[in-house]
């Protein structure tokens, strides 16, 4: 409908060709919040309920977007009544669809996101919780919406895919550097060589929690409290101790050294006891492995002995060491047992 410019904002054309487009679109848009407020809301609270946690996540990725899919809706349904010519109509159109596309990619990313979280965490994997793959998975979902979008507007994206070919060549060749630290990246989640969380020490001496990986640098955390941003093609290098890979814990040896003159079976019993009451009340020590010691040696001032824990994880090693030294010299200071200091015998001849 073609109806002059001048005529198109009096109040007589307003009521007569704009009231029924603009009420379609508000009364769509009011339903989108009924079902996003009470509908949706309902859903959600539905899928909590379930087993599978897919649900979740699709839920979770609409959220955002059902008011704004339900505008879409009734302009799409109201524009064609709007008193302006075809040119325009098709103009708004293809704006429609383009907003349209750009939303829906918004949530497709969100759902590609979830959902590789979901698997990642079955698999035991730590890749999502790394900022590299979530930006790979985001760009990689935004940069198909957009070529889809242009193809709506009829934008032809063969050109823009040979011209992407040969710049992409040439700024691989320029960022070289930071393709090399990108793909060490992926070859560190992949291999799972380390993952965030992650106690490791390297073969430079640096020891922390693996924080982050990000496109060029490894983020670790000191047990001081300082970062470390380690380049990512000097990670994947490295020699690692990794703490945490498989079974964290590990075994603490905690040294003693007694008098000669000890009663033996006297101290391997206070010995046991100390340690058996550390194991039962510290959340550090494994329950699933008993304390043990062993006599070592006949060293020069004492008989040596070690004392054996199993720790939950690095670190935990610290508050074992202090809670039995703390009762066992305690202990010994009771049961009369000798902690000896060094001893020599010094023999002087006489001159001849």
């Amino acid at each position: 409908m073609d109806i002059p410019f001048n005529e198109l904002f009096n109040i007589a054309s307003f009521k007569e060709y704009w009231m029924e487009p603009i009420g379609v679109t508000f009364g769509v848009t009011i339903f989108g919040i009924f079902f996003k407020n009470v509908i949706h809301k309902r859903l959600k609270k539905a899928v909590e309920y379930s087993k599978w946690q897919g649900d979740d996540i699709i839920i979770a990725a609409i959220e955002s977007n059902i008011v704004f899919w339900f505008f879409l809706l009734g302009l799409s349904i109201a524009h064609k009544d709007l008193p302006i010519t075809d040119q325009y109509l098709f103009y708004i159109s293809k704006l429609l669809s383009i907003l349209l596309i750009a939303s829906i990619t918004h949530s497709f990313s969100k759902l590609v996101v979830g959902f590789f979280k979901l698997w990642s965490e079955q698999q035991g994997g730590g890749f999502p919780s790394t900022t590299i793959f979530t930006n790979i998975v985001r760009i990689t979902v935004y940069t198909i919406g957009l070529l889809i979008a242009l193809d709506t507007i009829n934008i032809s994206i063969a050109p823009m895919l040979t011209a992407l070919g040969v710049g992409g060549l040439a700024v691989s060749l320029a960022l070289k550097d930071t393709l090399t630290d990108v793909f060490a990246g992926l070859h560190i989640l992949l291999s799972k060589k380390v993952e965030p969380g992650d106690f490791v020490s390297l073969d430079s001496g640096e020891m922390g929690y693996i924080q982050n990986i990000t496109w060029r640098n490894t983020k670790m955390l000191e047990r001081s409290n300082n970062v470390i941003h380690i380049p990512n093609t000097k990670l994947s290098s490295a020699i690692i101790k990794n703490y945490d890979s498989g079974d964290p814990s590990f075994s603490v040896k905690i040294p003693i050294g007694v008098a000669y003159d000890s009663d033996l079976e006297h101290v391997s019993r206070v010995v046991m006891e100390v340690a058996n009451e550390l194991h039962a009340k510290m959340d550090e020590v494994s329950k699933d492995a008993e304390p043990s010691f062993k006599f070592r040696a006949f060293s020069e001032s004492s008989i040596d002995l070690a004392v054996y824990f199993r720790g939950n994880k690095y670190g935990d090693q610290n508050p074992i060491i202090h809670e039995f030294i703390k009762q066992i010299h305690r202990r010994f200071d009771q049961e009369n047992i000798e902690i000896p200091y060094p001893v020599r015998t010094i023999i002087q001849r006489p001159d001849k």
